[in-house]
């Protein structure tokens, strides 16, 4: 570490008496520079005595005045980084394990369709979501009372006609339906937990589709479901996964979160329906820019953000909070979700491929237009033109994204993030405290920063 040019500041001193001398304490701060340029601020106390003769005495004792001294330059107190995947502990750990119980068929091909990116090593973000935002509003306000302390029915059929698809032992059936506490007394139920999983089960049926769609060649740093199965097996795969967690979804018993999920699975039908086709009209007006970007946030949120808000919304009902709570999670993933499909648009222009876990730079390639293509469509109107026709040209794509390098785009996309991730944390902080809401704040200030 070297020392920079640096002038010392005095912050405060402060005088105490003791016997026959009177000593000052003076609290400095001394700038210091580390080799890469970063600059921190060191403060030095200095010590001078003086006869006592020298009046205007104000702290009694040296552990009083370095006291006051200390508390000028304290820092404000920061929670510490909670590892939120440890928080929600088992229940996160058998994920996996519990989803691969609902989804056993008959057809050992079907079975490895269905579980084949189960087995890549996903962010999971959304069951994540789910436990967190279970144990956050579990000292919520409530508006019913707890039906009861064992779950058994999550897994027994609502129909006598049909059967159960989760076979356990006795062990097994106590982790699956027995409710989970921490130690500050925030709570998953085992409704609650297998909403985790079934939110997982429709998002990655809805990846299986995707990558159909897009024609996409890996996901997760695979090969795609498609690629190394075929289209047809991809997408019966993914259907497979759909009819399972809406089995599972029944078995909630759950009136409000039955329909809550179904219309997410509509959103995620309609988002797709609204990338492929759009039709605005004129785009080179200033109006029907503004609709546009409109558009594509509409989009963002039926193809990410609805399930990702429409499943921490059941979580909230299924632990029996009041009306206001479930509101509280809904916008809070709301935002959340926008934030994170923002992100998911930045680093296609800023990742590689292995960070990203699936091809980078598609969506231009797609005919995409995102956030950061419409931002910089505000400095470079030529790109009008080339969003028209969906970047269909030789030489298209390639202009596309050195306009959007040579922009704010961005910038301003990862602007527009951060004050979602903002208003997410505003809204979350009315919760009681607890380490959940704590790790939920967290992970949200993360979202920005993430490179996957």
């Amino acid at each position: 570490m070297r020392s920079a040019s640096r002038k010392c500041v005095t912050l405060a001193s402060f005088s105490f008496g003791q016997r026959n001398h009177y000593r000052s304490l003076h609290l400095f701060t001394v700038p210091r520079l580390f080799r890469d340029g970063r600059q921190t601020t060191w403060h030095a106390y200095q010590l001078k005595v003086f006869p006592r003769t020298v009046q205007g005495i104000n702290a009694s004792t040296w552990t009083q005045a370095v006291q006051r001294a200390q508390e000028l330059v304290e820092e404000p107190k920061v929670p510490p980084l909670i590892d939120a995947a440890k928080l929600v502990g088992p229940d996160f750990g058998l994920l996996k394990r519990n989803i691969a119980s609902l989804l056993g068929s008959g057809h050992p091909l079907l079975n490895t369709v269905s579980n084949y990116y189960f087995s890549a090593e996903g962010k999971n973000i959304r069951p994540l979501l789910v436990l967190l935002i279970s144990q956050a509003t579990s000292k919520a306000a409530k508006s019913s009372h707890d039906p009861g302390r064992y779950y058994d029915t999550i897994d027994i059929p609502v129909s006598s006609t049909t059967l159960s698809a989760t076979k356990c032992t006795s062990r097994i059936a106590n982790e699956l339906y027995m409710p989970r506490s921490t130690k500050e007394g925030c709570e998953v139920l085992p409704t609650q937990r297998r909403l985790a999983e079934i939110t997982e089960m429709i998002h990655t049926a809805s990846l299986l589709h995707d990558d159909v769609i897009d024609v996409s060649e890996s996901r997760r740093n695979l090969p795609s479901a498609n690629a190394n199965f075929g289209n047809k097996m991809a997408i019966l795969g993914g259907d497979f996964l759909l009819a399972r967690a809406s089995i599972a979804l029944a078995r909630l018993r759950h009136p409000e979160v039955i329909e809550l999920m179904a219309s997410s699975l509509a959103n995620l039908v309609e988002g797709e329906f609204m990338q492929i086709k759009d039709f605005i009209k004129n785009k080179d007006s200033a109006s029907e820019k503004g609709a546009i970007f409109q558009y594509y946030l509409k989009k963002s949120y039926m193809k990410t953000g609805s399930l990702i808000a429409k499943s921490c919304k059941s979580a909230a009902l299924l632990g029996g909070c009041t009306k206001d709570v479930c509101d509280i999670a809904h916008e809070f993933a709301y935002h959340l979700g926008l934030a994170f499909q923002l992100v998911d648009d930045m680093l296609d222009f800023t990742a590689t491929s292995d960070q990203f876990g699936k091809p980078a730079g598609a969506d231009l390639k797609l005919g995409l237009a995102t956030a950061p293509v419409l931002f910089a469509w505000e400095e470079y109107p030529e790109l009008g033109a080339l969003i028209e026709r969906k970047f269909k040209m030789p030489g298209d794509v390639e202009k596309a994204r050195m306009l959007v390098y040579e922009s704010n785009g961005l910038a301003q996309t990862k602007s527009l993030a951060e004050d979602h991730c903002q208003k997410a944390i505003d809204i979350i902080s009315v919760l009681p405290d607890s380490e959940a809401k704590t790790a939920l704040i967290q992970l949200t200030q993360k979202v920005v920063s993430r490179k996957r």
